[in-house]
């Protein structure tokens, strides 16, 4: 075969390769209790992954609710005693079930997890058994989506400081600990900070301090923040 058809059939596999990376989409899935259920993604994350991304490049689903353990999403999860709670994995799945129809047919170029949860695990004294809960979920998710574990982003919003005396939930700096160490065992890893949210106006107009839920600006703020960690991670 002469070296001009050669050097044609090369270009156009290039070619083939490229369009089909520009038509891969990057997943967001978004998740965990009241904190994350409060944030809304159209104030503040999905424009920004959209304005660094472009905007038919990026697929975000978020699915949460208040007041949660982590063992609504993984599944193995189990008590100091050993036994297995009765609502085990079901939000996952829900979480599962909305993921799933939007990457239908999608080609998908990376995928970043990004969690806020913890507060209910505090109160119940759980601490201990987080950090290996939240590696669990990780691994979950990626064994689902047939994604390598290794390039599955994880953003986790850390516990605020509202209860760093740990006298209404016993295990609060305990599980900032844990995601803490959590978010430092992989470069895919990252931690925000939400110290700084739970200061003024809340969605309600009423005025908070170091409360446990954040204030209007906070949840935009959130989102800023999860964006920007997000996208750091896309571009490693």
């Amino acid at each position: 075969m002469p070296d001009s058809k050669l050097l044609f059939i090369f270009l156009l596999a290039l070619v083939s390769i490229a369009s089909g990376e520009m038509d891969a989409k990057h997943l967001f899935i978004l998740s965990g209790q009241s904190n994350m259920q409060a944030h809304r993604p159209d104030e503040a994350f999905t424009p920004a992954v959209e304005k660094a991304l472009g905007r038919e490049r990026v697929i975000v689903i978020q699915d949460a609710l208040g007041g949660q353990p982590i063992h609504r999403w993984w599944k193995p999860w189990r008590d100091p005693e050993g036994q297995s709670p009765e609502q085990l994995g079901d939000l996952y799945d829900r979480l599962m079930k909305k993921v799933r129809t939007a990457i239908d047919g999608q080609k998908i170029a990376s995928i970043c997890l990004v969690w806020m949860q913890g507060e209910r695990d505090a109160r119940m004294g759980w601490g201990k058994l987080y950090k290996e809960a939240l590696l669990g979920l990780h691994a979950q998710l990626a064994k689902d989506l047939n994604w390598k574990k290794k390039d599955l982003g994880f953003v986790i919003g850390r516990l605020s400081d509202f209860d760093m005396g740990n006298q209404k939930y016993p295990h609060w700096t305990l599980v900032r600990e844990m995601q803490q160490k959590v978010a430092e065992s992989h470069p895919k890893f990252i931690m925000v900070n939400t110290d700084d949210l739970n200061d003024g106006l809340s969605r309600t107009g009423k005025e908070i301090k170091d409360d446990l839920h954040y204030s209007e600006e906070g949840y935009k703020i959130l989102g800023n923040r999860f964006a920007a960690a997000c996208l750091k991670i896309v571009k490693k």
